[in-house]
């Protein structure tokens, strides 16, 4: 099994969570997460004072999947949260070496 993480735009959500339920994920984990890459930070107004924004909102969407279905999510991430544009976010894919349902105690991909 693999965990995909996927930082994303916040307003790309959307169409990722849409994408992912279409091909048969049942379940994801979303964050509120903050933090910076070559997007940098940018300046804002406010009352007249510039401050430093360093840290941009990003949503984290974390998913577990088989093995076999890795390629085509993160395909399916990529395409759904893609506008062209710096900031697009970033895709890590790691190794899970169990998962355990809580209620029931299943386990591996039983317990997806």
């Amino acid at each position: 099994m693999k965990k995909i993480e996927a930082i994303i735009k916040p307003f790309k959500l959307d169409d990722v969570k849409e994408k992912l339920t279409e091909y048969g994920i049942k379940g994801i984990t979303v964050s509120e997460v903050k933090g910076f890459g070559r997007q940098k930070g940018h300046t804002e107004l406010y009352r007249g004072a510039e401050y430093v924004i360093d840290f941009i909102p990003k949503i984290k969407v974390e998913v577990i999947v088989p093995e076999e279905m890795t390629k085509d999510v993160v395909e399916i991430i990529m395409e759904a949260a893609k506008t062209g544009r710096i900031g697009d976010g970033k895709i890590f894919v790691v190794p899970v070496e169990e998962v355990v349902r809580i209620r029931t105690g299943e386990t591996g991909e039983e317990a997806l």
